[in-house]
C-alpha cells in the first residue's frame, strides 16, 4: 500500500522499479540492496542503495531536459559547499536517465548518516544553535561570484508572495488563526530589503537538517544553493529552535533587527503553506508549519 500522494501530478517510484534502473544503467550497483526511506521531503523519493549510497526520484515530472538542468545543478551546488562547509552534505555521484518504468532523470548521491530534526528534537540545544548559526555563516561566506538571486521561489521581494498568502489564509481558515497572521503578514511584507544577496542554503526546514546527539551531523537538499536575500536561512531558526536558542543563532550571526525580522516574514512564508498543503499528506512537514506558525506568534503579543 503505498502513502497518500502529496501533489496531484505525483509519479509512483517502487523499488522494483527503482532496482530495475539500477541493474540496467549502473550494474556495478546490482548486487547491492535497495531499499525505500521514509522521508519527510517533499520533492524526491528516496531509496539506499547498500550501505553508502543513495538514489533520489523526483516526484513531479517536467520536461526531461528540465529536471536533468535541475539535477545538474544540484550537483554543482555541492561540489561547491563541499569545498567551503564542515558540516557534510551530499556528494553527487551519477545521473540516471528516463527508463521504461520512470520516465525522468535521477540521482545517485552518497548517503549521509544521522536523524532529520524532525525526528529528533534539537529546538533546545545549545550546540545545535551554534552549529546550524556555523553553517549560515559558511554558505554566507561563499562568494556569489556576480550572481544575483533568480527571481524563483522565497529569497527576493517579500510583496511578490502577497497572492500565495493569500491563497495559503484562504485554505488555513480553522487550522491557525488566519485573522492574526494576515495583520503579522500585513506589517512584515512591508519590511525593506537594504542587504545585497549573499550565498543560502534556502531551505532550512527539520527534514533537510541531520542530527546527532544534540549536534548539527548534515544538510540536505542543497540544489537550491545561491545568492538571495541574506535573511533567507534565518527561516532555519523560527523551524528548529526554541526562542533562548534563536537568541543564540541570532547573536553568533550579528543578525539586526530588520534581518531577523525579514528572516521571521520567510518563516511565516514557508510555514503558512506547510500547514494546509500537506494536511493529509505529509504530517511532519503540516506539524512544521503550525510549530513554526506558534513561535512566531509567540513573539507577536501586540497583534
Amino acid at each position: 500500500m503505498h502513502p497518500m500522494p502529496m501533489h496531484e501530478d505525483q509519479l509512483l517510484v517502487t523499488t522494483e522499479m527503482v532496482r530495475s534502473l539500477i541493474d540496467d544503467q549502473f550494474p556495478e550497483y546490482a548486487d547491492l540492496p535497495v531499499a525505500p526511506v521514509r522521508s519527510e521531503g517533499t520533492v524526491n523519493a528516496i531509496f539506499r542503495i547498500g550501505e553508502h549510497l543513495a538514489a533520489r526520484f523526483p516526484l513531479q515530472g517536467d520536461d526531461v531536459a528540465t529536471i536533468r538542468f535541475e539535477l545538474q545543478a544540484e550537483a554543482d551546488a555541492a561540489r561547491e559547499l563541499l569545498g567551503c562547509i564542515r558540516v557534510p552534505v551530499p556528494a553527487p555521484v551519477a545521473i540516471g536517465e528516463p527508463g521504461a518504468c520512470y520516465p525522468m532523470p535521477w540521482s545517485i548521491q552518497t548517503w549521509v548518516p544521522g536523524t532529520t530534526a524532525g525526528t529528533e528534537d534539537v529546538s533546545a540545544s545549545d550546540r545545535f544553535a551554534r552549529d546550524l548559526a556555523g553553517f549560515i555563516g559558511e554558505v554566507r561566506a561563499i562568494d556569489v561570484a556576480g550572481r544575483i538571486f533568480n527571481g524563483d521561489g522565497r529569497g527576493g521581494d517579500l510583496p511578490d508572495h502577497d497572492e500565495w498568502m493569500d491563497t495559503c489564509f484562504h485554505n488555513s481558515t480553522g487550522l491557525v488563526d488566519v485573522p492574526r497572521l494576515r495583520r503579522i503578514w500585513n506589517r512584515l511584507r512591508r519590511l525593506p530589503k537594504v542587504s545585497p544577496d549573499v550565498m543560502t542554503h534556502g531551505d532550512l526546514t527539520p527534514g533537510n537538517v541531520l542530527v546527532s546527539d544534540g549536534r548539527l551531523a548534515g544538510i540536505l537538499d542543497v540544489g537550491g544553493l545561491g545568492p538571495a536575500d541574506p535573511a533567507l536561512d534565518l527561516v532555519g531558526a523560527w523551524h528548529l529552535l526554541d526562542a533562548d536558542r534563536r537568541h543564540l543563532l541570532r547573536h553568533d550571526l550579528g543578525c539586526d533587527e530588520l534581518e531577523w525580522e525579514r528572516g521571521k516574514a520567510w518563516a511565516l512564508q514557508q510555514a503558512m503553506g506547510a500547514v494546509w498543503y500537506y494536511l493529509e499528506t505529509n504530517p511532519a512537514m503540516h506539524r512544521m508549519g503550525r510549530d513554526t506558525i506558534e513561535r512566531i506568534l509567540a513573539t507577536e503579543s501586540n497583534t
